[in-house]
């Protein structure tokens, strides 16, 4: 399977930003963009003043595709996957949420997939956004915050990558200000140095497909999909 899975340091931190750019590039690059995510939660909050559109609509948008090719089980609730369903009287079913993940790669060049939060978010109590990267075999893109708080919270998801055996093909950044100043600068080599990892930045970029794709060709792609 080609494709690159993208993943966040934690809540909130720009990964499915990181991830539409990345589909958008791909897709203005001439490749067929397959893009799943497992579960979407927090719907209740979409269309609020000033919110950005859920998930998988704007995923969706960037590939040319239906919402409903990019995920379909969706909650109100922003609670964690396994709680959602939980409280719906939902089961997630992992083997099903990875044949769907296969199905949609058959039918294109390559394949994004996002998770939910970060890596250790449990999508059953016993199944992990880890344990879904793993059975997808797809290498793992990070995406974090540029500023105060990154080194710590990167370091313990390289760590927790590799330590089940992922491949990290690379960080991203994001926010990045266009003068990110001294202390931006040294997270990013520090990461790198420490991390022993590709650190790229991703500015900030309204959220329609041709804005996305130029913020995602400055990643370098290639090499992380070769």
């Amino acid at each position: 399977m080609r494709g690159l899975f993208v993943t966040g340091t934690g809540t909130g931190v720009g990964k499915t930003v990181v991830a539409a750019a990345i589909v958008a590039a791909l897709c203005a690059g001439g490749e067929r963009v397959a893009v799943v995510k497992p579960v979407v939660t927090g719907l209740d909050e979409a269309g609020e003043p000033g919110a950005p559109p859920p998930d998988h609509e704007l995923l969706a948008a960037a590939a040319g595709l239906e919402p409903a090719d990019v995920t379909q089980l969706t909650f109100g609730p922003p609670l964690s996957p396994h709680l959602a369903a939980e409280l719906a009287g939902v089961t997630i079913e992992p083997a099903a949420l990875v044949a769907a993940a296969q199905a949609a790669a058959r039918e294109a060049s390559v394949l994004v997939a996002e998770g939910v939060g970060g890596l250790l978010v449990p999508l059953t109590p016993g199944y992990l956004i880890r344990d879904y990267v793993l059975d997808l075999g797809l290498p793992l893109v990070i995406a974090a915050r540029p500023d105060l708080g990154t080194i710590n919270h990167t370091l313990l998801t390289l760590e927790a990558a590799r330590a089940a055996g992922l491949r990290v093909a690379g960080v991203v950044l994001t926010p990045w200000p266009a003068q990110p100043g001294a202390a931006l600068e040294s997270n990013r080599a520090t990461i790198a140095a420490l991390g022993r990892v590709e650190v790229a930045a991703l500015p900030h970029s309204a959220l329609e497909p041709a804005a996305l794709a130029l913020a995602g060709d400055t990643l370098p792609l290639g090499r992380w999909l070769s």
